[in-house]
């Protein structure tokens, strides 16, 4: 542990550095608190001494997103999660990103973390995380592992949460391309109630364009993949000297994207939250690209940040 006396709130912090790249690893949720590069920001995250701010950073399994009611059904069973966004009564963003990892394996420029997911009244199924965090010339890097460690099959879910800026430029000043078909209407609640094109709608970004006042807190879908079957979402400055990309591997087919609006103080529409997700808001009710992890399978996605324009 690099840390004496006091804990953070975030508790263990694991800095891996290489090629000008820097990043901080943290013990609870076993996310990323920062990222730089060149001494610069890449992510908006948080300082030691600070409890993790809008999920910055989390990995979020065994579901992304939210769960409507938090009730599901998975095989013969009815099974019924903790409200954890009581307002909206809905299971968010999964079971990891507040407990505490382990220190798997460290080196100069990486760090393996690993969380083992005990089974509970309303997930009964046991899983065994690993994420190797690693930077280098090619950016920030993350590698995830899922193993269902039970006897049974279980519903699984991906995503991770990062904010991406680039500083002194305002979140309506930066040009995004979003390679994405189809976007996720929601309700009141942000449930998903339909899902429609974005060609000739405001939500349209296939080609870049300035985010502007767009309020966004959006899922968007049906994905234009790369040669090698991933996707890239790619934030820039108005002039174009600046930019930050953010990819994932194939495992995603899914990308939420988040203006902080709904966030206060000074990071109210600081930075820009791009979310890779394996699948839709609310999937263990409505199944779609909903994982189903078989007994001693591993699931194995990644995802990383890269500077550049």
């Amino acid at each position: 542990m690099d840390n004496v006396g006091q804990r953070p709130p975030s508790r263990a912090q694991w800095t891996i550095a290489a090629d000008g790249h820097e990043a901080v690893i943290v013990e609870v949720g076993g996310g990323v608190r920062s990222y730089r590069h060149d001494g610069v920001d890449l992510l908006d995250g948080y300082a030691e001494d600070e409890i993790c701010p809008g999920c910055a950073g989390q990995v979020l399994a065994p579901w992304p997103n939210r769960i409507r009611d938090g009730k599901y059904t998975f095989g013969d069973r009815s099974l019924q999660l903790a409200l954890s966004e009581p307002e909206r009564g809905v299971a968010i963003h999964g079971l990891v990103n507040w407990v505490s990892w382990y220190l798997v394996e460290r080196s100069d420029d990486a760090v393996t973390v690993g969380y083992d997911l005990p089974p509970t009244p309303g997930y009964p199924w046991p899983l065994r995380l690993r994420t190797r965090w690693s930077v280098g010339a090619g950016g920030l890097r993350a590698e995830h592992e899922v193993t269902n460690t039970g006897a049974e099959p279980a519903p699984f879910g991906f995503a991770v949460h990062p904010y991406l800026r680039l500083a002194g430029v305002a979140v309506d000043d930066l040009v995004l391309r979003l390679p994405t078909r189809a976007r996720v209407e929601v309700d009141s609640r942000l449930l998903p109630i339909g899902v429609t094109p974005v060609a000739g709608t405001e939500y349209d970004w296939t080609s870049p364009r300035r985010i502007g006042d767009a309020r966004l807190d959006t899922c968007f879908g049906d994905v234009v993949r790369d040669d090698d079957g991933g996707t890239s979402v790619s934030l820039t400055a108005p002039d174009g000297d600046r930019g930050v990309h953010i990819w994932a591997d194939r495992e995603f087919g899914w990308w939420q994207v988040f203006t902080g609006d709904a966030l206060t103080g000074e990071r109210y529409r600081r930075s820009v939250a791009i979310e890779p997700m394996t699948c839709p808001p609310d999937a263990f009710r409505s199944g779609k690209d909903l994982i189903t992890l078989k007994p001693d399978v591993t699931w194995r996605g990644a995802w990383g940040v890269r500077p550049g324009v």
